[in-house]
Parts: C-alpha cells; sequence; structure tokens
C-alpha cells in the first residue's frame, strides 16, 4: 500500500474511493508517567512519551490502511497526522486521508 501526504501519484489516474482514517489512545504506565514528571524539572526528552507516540502513530497508520484495503484501494493520498491529549499521560493519534484505486 502506496501512502503519500500529496493530493496525487505522478503518472497515475486515480479513482477516489473515500476518506480512510485510523486511531488509537494510548498512555504511559504510572511508573514512566512519574519518571517523566521528574523529568521535566531537568529538561531533556521524555523517552517513554516518545515511544508512546511513535507506537501510536504506527497502530493508527495500520488501521488506516486496513480500512483503505477493505475498499480494495492501490494507495492513500493526502496522508496527516493529528494528536489530541485525553487526560494527564494519554494522547489520541489519527491518521487519516482518502484512499484511491488506480486507473492505469
Amino acid at each position: 500500500m502506496l501512502l503519500v501526504n500529496t493530493e496525487t501519484i505522478f503518472g497515475k489516474n486515480l479513482e477516489t474511493l473515500g476518506l480512510v482514517k485510523g486511531s488509537t489512545i494510548q498512555s504511559k504506565h504510572i511508573g514512566k508517567d512519574i519518571a517523566a514528571g521528574f523529568k521535566t524539572i531537568v529538561g531533556g526528552e521524555l523517552k517513554g512519551y516518545t515511544e508512546m507516540m511513535e507506537e501510536a502513530r504506527k497502530v493508527a497508520t495500520e488501521r488506516m490502511i486496513a480500512e483503505a484495503q477493505a475498499l480494495g484501494a492501490d494507495a492513500v493520498v493526502c496522508v496527516r497526522f493529528a494528536t489530541s491529549a485525553i487526560m494527564q499521560g494519554a494522547a489520541e493519534v489519527i491518521a487519516y486521508g482518502t484512499a484511491v484505486r488506480y486507473l492505469d
């Protein structure tokens, strides 16, 4: 499955199948949350949260791809990611785009 953040795929005529998305809500366990709280005092990267967000993007992308495959898509164009805080230590990540089929 080809994923691009552009509106078109060079050299391909596309049929639009529709919006596809995937999302997840992730959180860290209390131990890592407390450790991250201490880290904010001295500064630096919060590696536990970086890992959490990387995993969330991966899961959201996989779910978006599954939705596109169910429509018979060859690719997803205009891929975007959005995040929102659900509560302290938990975030939602959504991946979305337009599922397309090649006409060539």
